[in-house]
């Protein structure tokens, strides 16, 4: 069971891994700070408490935590409790939905590994915006994708922004690195998959026909803007596309996979 410590000293060397935050070269979530994994609220802590990373530590407000008591009742760490003006204090702004949690960093599965249990994964080049990452599990999590694997130039989805934008689903939907990129995406091919590369140009098929024909799929995603490179794209067994509006010709990256994860989904189902 958590232990519950107060503490009203924002200089409580107990809460430095919640310390700073918002300071870019000493933020805790980074490799190059201590690499925890950070959770804010109390949806995504739930859900961190559930996962396989191993919680160190929570900090929040009375309300807040007794809210996770049920979700604390086999989880033996400290939850140390405060006002929320401490809590700014120590985070470094403040922290509207209350509570946060710390955990360490947990081991990641091998690609292999997800290739064999999936039967829909995306591949990510170049998403190097933590938003656009956080967002893209959400829906993979919502719309029935089995995992992601991450190719050259991605953010690190473990970053506590990409962690709040997913909702904390960045802790359920099991991701990998996928290296030497873009000749890994041999090893993707060889597990069954048809890599299908998401594309607006005039020369790829309709994302429709490709969920038709069924089969396993690995759907590879650029970055906003510059797209995918012409290594990736080389590298697909097909270009697809979800037909636009005349004037139209992109989406944002996590829209676009929003479209593609529900046609590929509800084709396997």
């Amino acid at each position: 069971m958590a232990q519950i410590v107060r503490t009203e000293d924002e200089g409580d060397p107990r809460l430095d891994d919640f310390r700073d935050l918002s300071t870019a070269d000493r933020r805790p979530d980074r490799p190059g700070g201590r690499g925890l994994v950070i959770a804010e609220g109390t949806v995504v802590v739930r859900r961190l408490l559930a996962s396989a990373y191993p919680p160190r530590a929570l900090l929040g407000v009375d309300r807040r935590i007794a809210e996770l008591a049920p979700d604390l009742a086999d989880v033996p760490v400290p939850a140390y409790v405060t006002s929320a003006e401490v809590m700014a204090k120590v985070v470094g702004f403040h922290l509207n939905r209350g509570v946060l949690a710390v955990a360490d960093r947990a081991p990641l599965p091998d690609a292999d590994e997800i290739l064999a249990r999936s039967r829909v994964v995306a591949i990510l080049e170049g998403v190097g915006d933590h938003e656009n990452i956080g967002a893209l599990f959400r829906n993979a999590a919502a719309l029935g994708v089995d995992g992601v694997l991450l190719g050259a130039g991605c953010a690190d989805p473990l970053y506590r922004r990409s962690v709040r934008v997913s909702m904390g689903n960045v802790l359920r939907v099991p991701f990998a690195s996928l290296t030497p990129w873009p000749s890994a995406l041999d090893r993707v091919r060889a597990a069954g998959f048809r890599v299908a590369a998401l594309t607006p140009r005039p020369d790829s098929v309709s994302l429709r026909e490709l969920a038709s024909a069924g089969g396993r799929t690995a759907l590879l995603l650029g970055s906003e803007g510059p797209g995918l490179t012409a290594g990736a794209l080389a590298a697909a067994d097909v270009a697809v596309r979800i037909p636009m509006s005349e004037g139209v010709d992109s989406l944002n990256v996590a829209t676009a996979a929003a479209v593609a994860f529900y046609e590929l989904a509800a084709a396997v189902n």
